[in-house]
């Protein structure tokens, strides 16, 4: 979970392996650092602490050149020092590397270049590669050579980097780790993600698992295990520099909230027929005749729009299952299972494992993604865009809306293809309410109370979240984009397991927020009730119209809407009072401690 960034045949080295490094900074940032080839050797300045804090530093006194490589730290092996800061480089320090991912023998490879006569500086598992890369230079192998060599040791997950003094080539190999090149008239750039090198070229590669590269200025060459040279064609993405910056807003995250009518007119556009129908791009009707059932995998808030997808599927006759992807099970697949990976960076390393243990079952496979050319988007048997624009804000906030009607729209599919399916009786209401949806956010946006909300309540010691049916995912998500950001502690439960073990938590240090959107409103106010005859506050988050009682606190309105689409507009105030906490806590909104965006490591 670390960001990895290489410039070669640039006029600005340094000043553009910053700029990368900083657009890179959701992706890990306890730590950074760059390496130029300057003529006389390679610079190396990296220290702990974020980007933001060490541009000075990092650049002081490093002469410009034109390759140069880059990273940002996200700590797995080792605490974020300035030891343990990326770029590694071996003995001489002539040979430098950035990387990113997790090399599981890299204890046996250490013992081993002990046991020669290497000295480690750090604690880091990426130490191994420059020192590995050395050791088979002085074996007299090309560097070239050297390079493959070592990575075929490597057991684990890498987007390694690699260049040595002398020569003006920067070397990469891909395994399990994004890796993608910028491609600028003669000028490369090495990436872990696209927004890296934006602000320069919207022209890129994509590297595939096991390929390796040699770029050098005017020359880009990649090949596969065997040496084979691969032709890959050059694509153009859609994002633009602006769409990743934060514009007017203090944080990425409010901005991005405040994107979500957009991302969801995005999300719609083109997919809904005038007669009703659902016409998705990738998929043909009677795509899935043969599937028996489905299986979501997902992580996270993936796995919370799992979750409320997949109860969308079972109302209509079909048999869906939702699991954590690192806890996925696939003795339950068939010929006839379709199993759906929702990952909205399309790496996350869990949902990819269990995205390749169910084709390894025989299942067929669809990558619900936010990402054109991801890993999970290149690697399923099929590919669902979630099309909501980049996400920077480590706490997801308009993809989870955005996934969730995505699926809405699979499941509508789903229940045309499938015998056992029954397509919606009220389709046509659906899907006008569902047109009207980001309206309906854009009003929740400006009319929200939130931010007064978070005032009375960012005092208290615990924040409870319940809800029913499809409001209990939204409920978990509620909890979980409040603990990311604020700290401070916070659960989702479904309403009717309150009575079951956490009422005994709580107290008049609680506040609740109950979500009333239009379906079990009665037996999710009997467990408010309970709560509430216990001291605690409860703030109702709630349908236009809905009674909610006396014994409501406050109440976060929504428009009267779909029953199956009003948990997305309770969502969306969630995330305000989850972020205005957070601002009134003095918390980094962007960057919580200890998280990363893109979770690249098992």
């Amino acid at each position: 979970m670390c960001g990895i960034i290489a410039c070669i045949g640039s006029d600005d080295a340094v000043g553009e392996l910053l700029t990368g490094l900083e657009n890179l900074e959701y992706r890990g940032y306890d730590s950074a650092g760059i390496a130029v080839q300057n003529g006389s050797g390679i610079a190396v300045r990296k220290k702990a602490g974020k980007i933001s804090e060490l541009k000075d530093t990092i650049a002081r006194d490093v002469s410009n050149g034109t390759i140069g490589i880059g990273h940002t730290r996200w700590s797995t092996h080792g605490p974020p020092t300035d030891k343990n800061a990326h770029p590694h480089t071996s003995r001489t320090e002539r040979v430098a590397v950035v990387h990113n991912g997790i090399i599981e023998n890299y204890e046996a490879i250490r013992r081993k270049l002990i046991a020669e006569g290497y000295e480690f500086r750090s604690e880091t598992d990426t130490e191994v590669i420059p020192h590995l890369v050395e050791y088979y230079i002085d074996q007299g192998m090309g560097v070239e050579e050297a390079f493959k060599t070592t990575v075929g040791e490597l057991d684990g997950s890498y987007a390694v980097a690699l260049m040595v003094h002398g020569t003006d080539t920067v070397y990469a190999a891909r395994q399990d780790s994004p890796l993608v090149v910028g491609v600028d008239d003669g000028r490369y750039y090495l990436a872990s993600d696209v927004p890296a090198f934006l602000d320069f070229t919207d022209e890129v590669v994509y590297i595939e698992n096991g390929e390796f590269a040699r770029v050098r200025p005017n020359e880009l060459v990649i090949t596969d295990r065997d040496g084979n040279v691969v032709d890959r064609d050059v694509e153009t993405v859609e994002w633009s520099a602006e769409e990743t910056g934060k514009g007017q807003y203090a944080h990425y995250m409010l901005k991005e909230i405040n994107e979500q009518a957009d991302a969801l007119a995005n999300t719609i556009a083109g997919r809904i027929g005038e007669d009703g129908t659902v016409e998705l791009e990738a998929f043909p009707p009677g795509t899935f005749g043969g599937i028996d059932e489905v299986e979501f995998v997902a992580c996270g808030t993936s796995y919370h729009a799992a979750l409320y997808g997949a109860q969308l599927l079972r109302r209509a006759g079909i048999r869906t299952y939702a699991s954590l992807a690192s806890e996925y099970d696939t003795s339950t697949v068939s010929d006839g299972t379709l199993v759906v990976a929702v990952t909205q960076s399309g790496e996350t390393a869990d949902t990819l494992t269990a995205l390749r243990a169910a084709q390894d079952a025989g299942a067929e496979t669809v990558a619900v993604t936010n990402v054109v050319g991801s890993s999970a988007a290149r690697e399923a048997d099929h590919a669902l865009y979630i099309r909501a624009g980049p996400e920077i804000g480590v706490a997801a906030t308009k993809t989870f809306s955005s996934q969730v009607v995505t699926l809405a729209l699979l499941g509508h599919q789903l229940a045309e293809d499938l015998e056992q399916g029954r397509p919606r009786e009220d389709a046509a209401e659906f899907f006008e309410e569902l047109r009207k949806l980001p309206d309906h956010i854009a009003t929740v946006l400006e009319t929200t109370r939130a931010k007064e909300i978070s005032e009375e309540y960012f005092d208290k010691k615990s924040y409870f979240f319940i809800g029913r049916d499809n409001e209990f995912p939204v409920a978990l998500e509620g909890a979980l984009k409040f603990k990311e950001i604020t700290y401070e502690h916070a659960e989702g439960f479904a309403s009717g397991e309150l009575k079951h073990g956490p009422l005994a938590l709580v107290t008049e240090e609680t506040a609740v927020f109950a979500l009333f959107t239009g379906q079990n409103g009665r037996e999710t106010r009997k467990n408010a009730e309970e709560a509430h005859t216990r001291s605690a506050d409860i703030v109702a988050v709630a349908t236009d119209g809905t009674d909610v009682g006396e014994f409501a606190d406050n109440v976060l309105w929504v428009p009267k809407t779909h029953p199956d689409l009003a948990g997305l507009l309770a969502n969306v105030q969630l995330q305000l009072v989850s972020y205005y906490t957070a601002d009134l806590l003095g918390r980094e909104i962007d960057k919580p401690r200890n998280l990363a965006k893109s979770v690249t490591v098992e």
